[in-house]
């Protein structure tokens, strides 16, 4: 297998091939197939044993396959090579050969040519709004009009390209960054909804794309650049999912192999092919997630996408992240692939070596856009060369290539030019369209359309494959295999595996649940059949409801995080979107079930509502039911809105109407007539009036206490002590003379419900709104897909008067630097930064060494040695790479070095200059990470500034700093990216960010971890080059480094080559031409061809890739007893020696932070402002909704007078001033957490303190805080009409001043709850419960005179009590009340007596008035007389409100130290 297939192995189609004959030739197939076998085979010994089985004779896997046999033993590709054998021809299964022609094909993107899209702002998201019924107003009239929609500018990605891939064959497309790659992969595999215009002709098989799309969507597939997986999911679930939509129907497997045999063959078959076994059993995870290693999550994309068995496959760099042994391995087994199954590939491929690249049967060389060569790879470098271009043999022919279309590294043959040498894309285009390959191409184009159009045999039996794979009962139409509830089936149980497999989240919402239930339970502990237990009952039902429903919240952000996931699994058509909506309401079913039935019998039992079982089960059908509703409602909306902010802004648009009128604060009689209608189209108050119904009707109420009127004050006797004749009971439905109240009567006189409506309106109308919301989840998952990260547009923060002249600073240098000879000429900026660079360098230039280090982390079950006895140094001025197979631990090694690790156990001896490791190293040195972590909003320049600014000695002047950085831009080449947004970049640009953010610290050692990865070869060779400069300007540097070419390995001096388990196999020099690496290797018996690059051989000498080592022996002892390992030894003990010497220098006083604290603060809280100003979505977002809810419960309350029941609504009114902190809680956690991240990578090198992190963040939200509270006020006070009290307009001011600390006491527990929270999933678990116990214990649901005496001290714990004792008081103070006619208590006196003078005690005992105290009769009695007799029994006074305004100021101030200490001590970065 490790010869290049000639022509004749792969399909040439020159005459259709008989339907008895091989599409391939099997011999050679086979040959290569069997040699695949015997590599792979290694794997099993290498590999734990339970996991692979031993492969056995495989000399006979091909032939057992034509004679159609079932998986049988070791390693086999039969079932997955199976539609193109011999045995499956038998068996009448049809072949799927599907060539790809494309004529004419052009991209276009939206942006036309200097077009910049700029970053959209705070101040203008709020001009903006109030346009909005304009802008509205004129989209209908564009949409009436045609002619006044505007044409968006187009630019031309990919320019009009032709060519022909025939089954079996394999093309590679290359071109720089920017060129088209991924734009011509992603058209071929029919994406293109990215696009806004795609035109010309592809044909696959003769079938058009639209056809293709429409009923072959899963045939044609594009593995795109990242490794999107759901990170809690083992590697094995992850491709048994793929697996469990894509298994061909009974006619389409072999006779007698079953579904599961099936699955399990091939599972096994990618699993080892891609040498991924020993991963099955390990969760895929991400950035946050521990799971595989990098190589080893994108084999898991690749067996994901070969899963689907589609035959046009486009591999979009799939060797990202794959050392060269591995990415050869993977490419060779696609040659075999393509070659027995007549499959069609195309590939991009960085950093390809010569022996990937002379697998390829064609290849495809784009420039901007343009097509410069589609031809065979064997001719494609003389062809370059013929045209004048400069013949490089040391280079890499892919590397060559792409040079070619490089301005900047492009070099013409001696005697040549640019004047003469075509070098424009345009030039380059041109030549190639007058070269014989294009005219070659076009008659292999039309013979091959012709043949097409004539022989449609290999169109009929893809069609006939396709049908034949799909699963009984799926329409021949249909795109997917499996049937549509065949779908929902695998989605519910992937779904339900996920929630399974996450404890944490699992244990946590129970727990949480149990909890909320057990306060709300504890707080209505034993209600009593009396008149105090009616109100409170419905307060009990209100409450658990409400916690139950709004817990759903939760669900929207859920929605978003999973869409490139879905999209890229969509693609592949392993099922509809619809599945999806439905399989997470079925997937979710059995945990919320058993969940909300015990919250719901905790709160039923121990709040003691009517006890009987069919009262509990009513009770608990409505509530779960309002949960599945309320659920779909919440997804509906996540998957209706592009992002979380705009799905904020719309819950809460819905949210604060379905509590203010579910029928419990506003009766439904009594709400305004312009909008009670929102109550009938209300689940949360169909789901309460149900269970309203099912408790009262069940109960009657004995009328007793304080529902008695008169009744005696304390130390009076007048009055009966029951209900006399002369008295009434003010409790609803109560009937003259009669001590028990009817349930029935209670909700039908209070409330106005029919307890007959329980069943046949109520349940109903719940099930209507669950199966309504399923019916929306569906259509617009389906139809209206919203799905992240679509176009690659860059964006840009506009330019100020100082940018813009750097800018045109930047461009003229680079202007007149244009043509000149570019290696020389590029760098000389580091040079021209003055004689500081290399002071600076000297000054710290400083050896590093490190003998013996051993690094162990836990495991279930003890300890694992990641790394043992590894040896080394790094002298300034030298590069030194660290090489291994993926998972040998150079990511390890390097972190242990770089002194990144925080768990786990390291030991060993790490000096620098000879001494131990100080306070400053990590900011003294500097580590390029492999992810690139940044702040998203701020631009390229604003980022180096910001290290520069905080990582360079305080002593340096700003200008200095500033003057580097723009030579570090220029350097890196990201000139014409100085004002880009770091998450709008690309991820070469972000790359060289990377890098660019720890040079402008001016490090003394520079750490970096794969800064090739990701990268074309022109780019990496650039940014090895660069970092060559760097060394010679006295620089150490140590980096991994992935598929390095035979020229990008020569640049670096040392080598330090590690194998599995940590353990070094060689460290030393690396010679010119790699001679002493290869010398090594050689005496060992490992001979290095000359045609083969060194490093790739390495690797495959140790037994790093499917190749078997070299020799009996293991390549450690080699080294543990070689010379080269004692000099290492003996070099270290001279650098020590040599340090010890030299010590004689004044020791400078050691800090932890390069600046100090004032100096970090400024910066970090200039960075958050601009980031706050920058994301409208987030800042507006929560303007909007304190406005919104303020303005809504105002419209429902508007200038309310001064009658008994608007006192109420004052109350009412007031106390929706405690959700704000809910509101800024949910929305400001996520915020924190994802700048924790940035924190975390920040903090690791010491460029400011964790105390300057919280503080910054605070004072960054601080001015929106007080913007939202004025907005939440002045909708509040004046449209509801507070102000009338004694305390008059200054009062009015007062009640501004709580709510800013209500604001800032919101913002201060977010943060808090954010800083020691784990995750985004987690943070907002806790706000449920946080904001029940603060509202349910402040004394407005539950009265503090009814307050159980163990709960008090929660009740003088509560902020809420606080603020709102300092509004009530505020308000109420001196209001007078006059009640209104239907609010009076009617009662008589006894014969001979007036109302005054029967009912006077009772009056001067409990407040109030007699509106006719004259009358003998029908006396009317007024609860309160002036708002004080209101609040004074619930233990809130007015002289105490500055006291309590000033308590809520304090609690906001201790969250705020608590929220430091706990960003100071809890990081959750486990590394």
């Amino acid at each position: 297998m490790t010869d290049t297939p000639g022509d004749d192995r792969t399909l040439r189609g020159d005459a259709t091939p008989l339907p008895d004959s091989h599409h391939v030739d099997v011999a050679s197939a086979k040959d290569q197939f069997n040699e695949l076998q015997r590599v792979l085979s290694i794997r099993s010994q290498q590999g734990p044993a339970e996991d692979i089985e031993q492969s056995s004779d495989s000399s006979n896997g091909f032939d057992d396959l034509e004679k159609g046999q079932k998986r049988g033993e070791g390693f086999d590709l039969r079932a997955y090579l199976s539609s193109s054998n011999e045995a499956n021809r038998q068996a009448g299964l049809a072949h799927k050969h599907v060539g790809v022609t494309w004529e004419d094909l052009q991209v276009e993107g939206v942006g036309g040519a200097g077009h910049k899209i700029y970053i959209r702002t705070f101040g203008q998201d709020v001009l903006s709004f109030w346009f909005t019924p304009f802008r509205f107003a004129y989209a209908a009239l564009q949409a009436a009009v045609p002619a006044l929609r505007p044409q968006p500018p187009l630019t031309t990605i990919l320019h009009p390209s032709s060519g022909l891939l025939k089954p079996g064959e394999m093309c590679l497309v290359l071109g720089c960054p920017g060129s088209g790659c991924t734009t011509f992969l992603k058209t071929i595999a029919n994406e293109r909804k990215d696009y806004a215009r795609v035109s010309g002709d592809v044909r696959y098989a003769g079938i058009d794309a639209h056809e293709m799309a429409k009923y072959y969507k899963g045939e044609v597939v594009y593995n795109e650049e990242d490794d999107r997986h759901i990170a809690t999911l083992t590697v094995a679930q992850t491709v048994n999912f793929a697996l469990s939509l894509k298994t061909p129907g009974p006619k389409g497997r072999l006779p007698g192999m079953s579904r599961k045999e099936f699955d399990a063959a091939v599972r096994d078959t990618l699993l080892r092919m891609l040498n991924i076994t020993h991963t099955a059993n390990t969760y895929v995870g991400d950035e946050f997630v521990r799971g595989v290693s990098g190589g080893e999550r994108k084999r898991v994309s690749i067996a994901e996408m070969m899963a689907t068995r589609a035959h046009v496959l486009c591999f979009d760099n799939s060797t990202r992240g794959l050392d060269a042994s591995t990415a050869l391995d993977f490419i060779k087994a696609l040659r075999v692939m393509t070659d027995v199954l007549g499959q069609t590939t195309f590939a991009t491929l960085y950093q390809a070596g010569e022996g990937i690249y002379e697998l390829f049967d064609k290849v495809l060389v784009l420039d901007h856009g343009r097509q410069v060569y589609f031809g065979p790879p064997s001719e494609a470098r003389a062809y370059f060369e013929g045209l004048g271009y400069k013949s490089l043999p040391r280079q890499s022919t892919p590397d060559y290539l792409t040079g070619c279309t490089d301005p900047n590294e492009r070099q013409f043959a001696p005697g040549r030019s640019e004047a003469d040498v075509p070098s424009t894309p345009e030039a380059l285009e041109q030549a190639y369209l007058q070269s014989r390959f294009a005219a070659a191409m076009h008659d292999d184009l039309e013979k091959y359309k012709k043949k097409m159009e004539v022989d449609k045999s290999d169109q009929e039996h893809f069609r006939q494959a396709v049908i034949a794979d799909k699963k009984r009962g799926v329409s021949k139409k249909s795109p997917y295999t499996l049937g549509f509830t065949g779908q929902v089936r695998a989605l519910a149980i992937r779904q339900f595996q996920m929630r399974l497999q996450d404890r944490f989240q699992l244990i946590t919402s129970y727990s949480l649940s149990f909890i909320l239930a057990l306060v709300i339970g504890a707080a209505y502990y034993n209600l009593q059949l009396t008149s105090q237990g009616a109100f409170t009952r419905g307060s009990v039902i209100f409450a658990g409801l409400l916690t139950c429903t709004l817990d759903t919240f939760g669900e929207m952000p859920v929605q978003m995080l999973g869409r490139p996931i879905l999209k890229k699994q969509t693609n592949y058509a392993l099922y509809r979107p619809a599945a999806v909506a439905i399989a997470n309401t079925l997937s979710d079913i059995p945990f919320s079930a058993v969940r909300i039935f015990i919250y719901n019998l905790i709160i039923y039992f121990m709040s003691n509502l009517s006890r009987s079982a069919g009262g509990f089960f009513t009770y608990h059908i409505f509530i779960y039911m309002a949960f599945l509703a309320m659920q779909g409602f919440f997804r509906t909306l996540g998957i209706m809105c592009s992002n979380f902010d705009t799905a904020y802004r719309l819950a809460t648009f819905f949210i604060p109407n379905m509590i203010q009128y579910a029928g419990y604060m506003i009766p439904v009689f009594q709400m305004k007539r312009w909008l009670f209608w929102i109550y009938y189209i209300n689940p949360v108050a169909y789901a309460w009036v149900g269970c309203m119904e099912n408790e009262f009707m069940r109960i009657a109420f004995s009328c007793d206490g304080s529902s008695i009127v008169p009744r005696n004050p304390p130390g009076v006797n007048k009055y009966p002590d029951g209900l006399g004749p002369n008295q009434v009971c003010t409790l609803y439905g109560s009937m003259p003379g009669q001590d028990i109240v009817s349930g029935r009567n209670y909700v039908d006189l209070g409330f106005g419900l029919n307890v007959s409506d329980l069943w046949r309106r109520n349940f109903l109308v719940l099930i209507g709104f669950f199966f309504l919301f399923q019916l929306t989840q569906v259509l617009l998952i389906e139809y209206f897909p919203k799905y992240d990260g679509g176009s690659s547009v860059t964006i840009y923060a506009p330019e100020d008067a100082e940018t813009k002249k750097l800018n045109a600073e930047l461009q003229e240098r680079k202007a007149a630097r244009k043509g000149k000879a570019s290696e020389s000429e590029k760098l000389e900026k580091l040079e021209e930064a003055g004689e500081t660079e290399g002071t600076v360098t000297k000054f710290y230039g400083k050896p590093f060494t490190w003998e013996q280090v051993n690094y162990h982390v836990p495991v279930a079950g003890g300890t694992k040695r990641l790394l043992h006895d590894v040896y080394g140094y790094v002298k300034p001025g030298t590069m030194t790479a660290l090489m291994g197979a993926s998972g040998a631990g150079k990511t390890t090694c390097l972190d242990v070095l770089a002194q990144r690790k925080n768990i786990g156990v390291v030991s060993g001896t790490l000096l620098l200059d000879g001494k131990p490791l100080g306070l400053d190293f990590a900011r003294n040195t500097a580590y390029a990470e492999q992810m690139d972590v940044h702040e998203g909003s701020a631009t390229v320049r604003e980022a180096m500034r910001f290290s520069a600014y905080l990582r360079q000695p305080a002593h340096i002047s700003r200008e200095e700093k500033d003057k580097y950085v723009e030579d570090m831009i220029e350097v890196l080449e990201l000139q014409d990216l100085a004002d880009a947004l770091i998450f709008s970049l690309g991820v070469e640009a972000r790359k060289r960010l990377t890098i660019g953010v720890e040079l402008a610290s001016r490090p003394s050692l520079l750490f970096l971890d794969e800064p090739t990865s990701g990268l074309d070869g022109q780019s990496a060779w650039n940014l090895v080059r660069f970092l060559r400069k760097l060394a010679d300007n006295g620089q150490a540097i140590l980096c991994t480094i992935h598929q390095p070419s035979a020229m990008l390995i020569q640049t670096f001096d040392k080598l330090l080559l590690l194998e599995r388990g940590g353990e070094t196999v060689y460290f030393g020099d690396i010679g010119p031409d790699c001679y002493i690496l290869r010398d090594y290797f050689a005496r060992h018996g490992a001979d290095c061809p000359p045609n083969v690059n060194p490093a790739e051989f390495m690797l495959d000498a140790i037994g790093a890739g499917l190749t078997p080592r070299i020799g009996d022996r293991d390549w450690k002892d080699h080294w543990l007893d070689s010379a080269e390992y004692r000099d290492v030894l003996s070099e270290i003990e001279k650098i020590k020696q040599g340090t010890a010497s030299d010590n004689n220098e004044q020791p400078k006083k050691l800090t932890l932070y390069a600046t100090p604290f004032w100096n970090q603060l400024r910066w970090v809280v200039t960075r958050n402002n601009i980031k706050l100003w920058r994301s409208p979505d987030y800042v507006f977002s929560r303007l909007f909704v304190h406005a919104f809810i303020s303005l809504f419960v105002s419209l429902s309350f508007l200038q309310l007078g001064h009658g008994a029941r608007d006192l109420q609504y004052r109350v009412f009114g007031i106390f929706w001033a405690t959700i704000l902190p809910a509101i800024v809680m949910g929305q400001l956690e996520p915020m924190w957490i994802l700048n924790r991240r940035i924190f975390i990578r920040e903090a690791s090198s010491r460029i400011y303190s964790p105390y300057v992190f919280a503080i910054g963040q605070l004072i960054g939200e601080t001015p929106y805080s007080v913007l939202c509270a004025i907005v939440y006020w002045v909708l509040m006070v004046y449209p509801m009409g507070f102000g009338d009290g004694a305390a008059g307009v200054g009062g009015t001011f007062f009640q501004l001043l709580v709510i800013i600390f209500t604001e800032l006491f919101g913002v201060s527990l977010g943060q808090f709850i954010g800083a020691i929270s784990p995750s985004m999933q987690i943070a907002p678990l806790f706000n449920p419960f946080i904001i029940l116990v603060l509202s349910t214990f402040c004394g407005v649901t539950l009265p503090y005179p009814t307050m159980a005496t163990y709960w008090r001290w929660l009740y003088q714990l509560s902020p809420y009590t606080r603020i709102m004792g300092a509004m009530l008081s505020t308000e109420l103070h001196g209001l007078s009340i006059t009640c209104k006619a239907n609010e009076f208590i009617q009662f008589s006196p006894p014969s001979g007596q007036t109302c005054g003078n029967w009912a006077n005690e009772f009056v001067a005992g409990f407040g109030g008035y007699i509106d006719n105290p004259n009358d003998t009769t029908a006396c009317r009695y007024c609860q309160y007389s002036v708002g004080d007799q209101f609040f004074l029994p619930l233990n809130i006074r007015y002289e105490n409100r500055w006291r309590d305004v000033w308590i809520v100021f304090a609690f906001a101030v201790f969250n705020f130290f608590a929220t430091i200490v706990a960003s100071r001590f809890l990081r959750y970065a486990k590394r």
